[in-house]
Parts: C-alpha cells; sequence; structure tokens
C-alpha cells in the first residue's frame, strides 16, 4: 500500500548507508540510526503523549535531527506533523495552533521563548523540548525512554494526512494545506526517477524544514533513492559552499536569492564543484542571466516548479536542456497531467498564455477546515488551479510568465511582472527587481519596480532607455523605486504585498 514511511522502506533495503549528515552537531547517521530515531518518536507520541492517529502535534524549531524524526513519524504513526515557520511571531503561530487543533508542540532551545506564549493555547495539551525544558511541566525529548517495544506501528492508508502545511499568508490568512501520505511517496518516487537521482548522491539542505521545499524536494527525494542529506540549521553562503566541497555534494536545491548569494561570495572562486552534477532553482522564476552565469563556471543550474499544494517538484529536464531550454521548468513528471488554460476553462494552445492546471497522485487533498478555499482551486475533475501564468512550447515543455494575480493591465495590454523583472536582472547595478501594477487614472495601470541596486544609483530615465532595448514601451514601469532590500518569505519569495504598501502615489 502506499503510504508515507519512505524512511522505513529505504532503512529495510539498506540500513548501514549514510543518510543524514548534521553540520551544526557533527551527527552521522545511517539509514538504520535514522529511522530507528523516526520510530522511537512516533513511540514517543502515542505513550507518553497520548496521540493517535489523526491527532496534530507542532513542531517549532531549526533544521535539526530531531525534526526529521518527527517528520518521518508520521508515516509510522498516522500522527499529522504541523511545521511553524520560526520566523512568525506568537500570535501569528496561535492563529495556526488555533486553526490545525494541535495538541503538543515541539520545541528547540532557540524557540524556547515563543513556545512559552504559546501555553495558554487551547487545545495544546504537552510541549516537549528538544533540548532543555524551560518549564517543570515540559517533557524533554533526550531523556524520555530509546524505545517501546509494545507498540506496533499504526496502519495508514494513501489518503491519510502527513501533515498540514500552512501557506505564507502573503495574500491573507494562511491556510493549512492537507499533504496525504501518497503525495509524500509520489513526489519520492516520482522525483527520484524523472531526475535521475543516485544511491550516491549527496544534497546539502539549507532551506527552512517547514517550507513544503525544505521537506519534499530534495529531502525526501534523496533519501527515497538511498542517497545522503547534509543538513545545514540556515543558510550561510560560506558554509554552504564549504559543505558541498567537503562532502563531496552532487546536487543542490536553492532558490534564485541563493544562487545570486553564492556567486557573489568570495569562497565561491576557491571551492571545488567538480562532484557537483546539478544545481536546481525553485520557490521563485530563474533569471536567465544565473543560468548563464553558472554555465560559464561548468556548472548545470535547472529551473524547478512546484506548489505546497501539488508538491515540490512537478517538472523535469535534462542538464542539457537546462541550457538549450533556459527560461522553462521542463515537461510534466511522470503520471503528472499538466494543462494551460484560458478563462473559459479551454486548453489552449502552444504559445499562448493562460493559466498553469495541475492533477495526479502528487495533488493534495485541500485546504484544513477550509471548503470554499478547496472548491475554489481544486475542480470536480482532480485539477489544482495554481494562479500561475504558464505557457508551453511545440516540444512539451513549460514555462513561467507569473502570477495570474501579478499580471495588470496596461492601456489594455496583459504586463507579466517577472518578464520586466528579467530585463531589469540584466542591469549591471542592479542586484534583484519586484515589479507590482498600481492604478493610473490614464492607462488603467502602471508598473513600479522596486530594486536592489549594488551601491551605485541609477537614474530613472537610464532605466527606462535600458529598457527600452529590451521591452514594449507598455511594459516599461512609470517609476524606479531603490531599497534596501525586498520584503521576503523565509523561503525566499518576495512579499508584493508589502511592497504595495511601501508605494505612494506622486
Amino acid at each position: 500500500m502506499l503510504h508515507g514511511d519512505i524512511l522505513g522502506q529505504r532503512a529495510r533495503i539498506s540500513p548501514d548507508e549514510p543518510a543524514l549528515v548534521v553540520v551544526a552537531s557533527g551527527e552521522r547517521l545511517t539509514y538504520r540510526e535514522l529511522d530507528a530515531g523516526a520510530t522511537r518518536c512516533g513511540q514517543i507520541w502515542r505513550r507518553e503523549l497520548g496521540l493517535e492517529k489523526g491527532d496534530r502535534c507542532a513542531i517549532l524549531a531549526e533544521n535539526r535531527r530531531e525534526y526529521l524524526e518527527a517528520f518521518f513519524a508520521c508515516g509510522k504513526t498516522g500522527v499529522i506533523l504541523v511545521p511553524l515557520n520560526t520566523r512568525l511571531a506568537a500570535r501569528e503561530l496561535t492563529q495556526i495552533l488555533e486553526d490545525s487543533g494541535a495538541r503538543a508542540l515541539m520545541y528547540s532551545d532557540a524557540s524556547a521563548g515563543v513556545a512559552a506564549e504559546l501555553r495558554g493555547v487551547a487545545a495544546l495539551e504537552r510541549l516537549v523540548a528538544l533540548d532543555d525544558p524551560t518549564n517543570d511541566g515540559d517533557l524533554d525529548y533526550g531523556r524520555l525512554p530509546a524505545t517501546y517495544p509494545d507498540l506496533p506501528p499504526a496502519a495508514c492508508a494513501p489518503d491519510d494526512i502527513h501533515c498540514l502545511l500552512y501557506t505564507s499568508g502573503t495574500t491573507g490568512k494562511p491556510k493549512g494545506v492537507m499533504v496525504p501520505q501518497r503525495q509524500i511517496a509520489w513526489n519520492g518516487y516520482n522525483t527520484a526517477i524523472n531526475w535521475q537521482l543516485r544511491a550516491d548522491d549527496v544534497s546539502p539542505v539549507f532551506v527552512p524544514l517547514f517550507h513544503a521545499g525544505g521537506l519534499g524536494a530534495f529531502l525526501v527525494p534523496i533519501l527515497t533513492a538511498g542517497g545522503t542529506i547534509v543538513l545545514h540549521d540556515r543558510f550561510d553562503p560560506a558554509e554552504v559552499l564549504s559543505t558541498i566541497e567537503r562532502e563531496r555534494c552532487t546536487v543542490v536545491l536553492g532558490v534564485p536569492t541563493i544562487f545570486k548569494m553564492l556567486l557573489e561570495t568570495p569562497e565561491l572562486e576557491r571551492t571545488s564543484l567538480e562532484h557537483v552534477r546539478w544545481f536546481i532553482s525553485g520557490g521563485a522564476p530563474l533569471p536567465v542571466e544565473l543560468v548563464e552565469a553558472y554555465h560559464a563556471r561548468g556548472v548545470v543550474l535547472r529551473q524547478g516548479y512546484g506548489l505546497t499544494e501539488v508538491g515540490p517538484n512537478c517538472f523535469a529536464m535534462s542538464s542539457s536542456e537546462a541550457l538549450s531550454k533556459r527560461g522553462s521548468i521542463g515537461r510534466p513528471l511522470m503520471f503528472a497531467g499538466a494543462s494551460v488554460r484560458g478563462p473559459e476553462g479551454r486548453e489552449l494552445p502552444p504559445g499562448e498564455v493562460g493559466e498553469l492546471w495541475l492533477r495526479g497522485p502528487h495533488v493534495s487533498l485541500g485546504y484544513w477546515h477550509n471548503p470554499d478555499a478547496t472548491r475554489a482551486v481544486y475542480d470536480a475533475e482532480g485539477w489544482f488551479h495554481t494562479g500561475d501564468l504558464a505557457r508551453r512550447d511545440a516540444e512539451g515543455f513549460f514555462y513561467i510568465s507569473g502570477r495570474a494575480k501579478d499580471m495588470f493591465i496596461s492601456g489594455g495590454e496583459n504586463v507579466y511582472p517577472v518578464e520586466v523583472e528579467n530585463a531589469l536582472l540584466q542591469h549591471p547595478h542592479v542586484r534583484d527587481a519586484a515589479v507590482i501594477g498600481v492604478p493610473d487614472p490614464k492607462w488603467g495601470e502602471v508598473g513600479i519596480a522596486f530594486l536592489e541596486g549594488n551601491g551605485v544609483r541609477v537614474a530613472g530615465e537610464d532605466l527606462t532607455a535600458f529598457l527600452e532595448k529590451r521591452l514594449a514601451r507598455y511594459k516599461i514601469p512609470r517609476r524606479f523605486l531603490f531599497v534596501e532590500s525586498l520584503p521576503r518569505t523565509a523561503y525566499g519569495k518576495v512579499k508584493k504585498g508589502d511592497l504595495l504598501a511601501l508605494y505612494s502615489p506622486v
């Protein structure tokens, strides 16, 4: 039966192979050892906390071994994990805990202060300290028994919920995506097969594990294939480059911002990348210039695509296609349906831009206790309406044009901000760019560009002249505003709603 105990199955096949390297602590665990930790976590949930299948347990912690133990314990017990964003305030986390009805909370020492503020949440019955407890009533995870031999694994079905992943909330109240066990399994199998992952692959994970990308983009697929995960507790460019060389990493996931930062890190020139098969970017559109910059250094940089609701990996391309089809997210994975649809739901021919729809066994169950939001994007035929604008070419390669909500209409013409942003990133003094549409009495809407510079302020008329050589006139922003840094989610996506708050008409 298809279910989410990926780690248990891999540990049965290759128990003594290396599974996990923890950078902060220096721990090195085999599959047998990591699986034993996940089994113990599940037993603690059931014996010490009284959690049963379908109950929710939240975790508030940085990337660490115990996070993996909790995540994979879900496939053994049917308990539902609720990963919490460590960047959120206690008030925001309270909203998620109340919505999920979590009965227990696991927390690290770094999050102990926030955890203390969450004790009053009605549904929370027990708190579990992953380090030293800050309250006499909290359980000490490290001091609990090593095993509970009288507790057999719980039987789990494919559509049992494995975890609730709450959306970032950049457009409103966070929604809990119900990720079933089959979605975890399909993501592992399909990514491992279509991306041609191998048992000798080594991958660093430095993006947060409270995101779908951190948990699913490489963690589950690499362990499915029998490879090794190198776990960082945070992203530090110099540390990551050192790890890539020391651990002989072969495949590396990041977001565009991370790959820009690595390019700008002095240590890059001194780092051996001879073992890297390829880098892959997700979470935001990948500028073509980055693909070419890494190619010039002899490294393949691919672009991926995924969403929490459909899994972090939905498309694939080869290393040669990453360059010849640069700008593309690739072809859909096996058993993954993808379609570009117009406003009436009609499938559009190659070359036309429409909304990207996805369906298959990798699609989630919908939003927790939110049937209206679920019906708005999951249709009766199993399609998930992504809200992303895309096109496909005659060979079946897909290209993302931006978010449907980001698109604006200027003088009757559709403007896709990602196209404008990519053009701006070609300017030598623009490090990053985000474009939004704002009301205009003459044109209906016009573009405003928010820019991160490199210390050299460029006049608006010079940027306009630069873009006139690359874009139609109606696509060029009417104003250019330099900011110290663009507001981002923990996963690196620009929060365009926050940008709108910074804009004031003149």
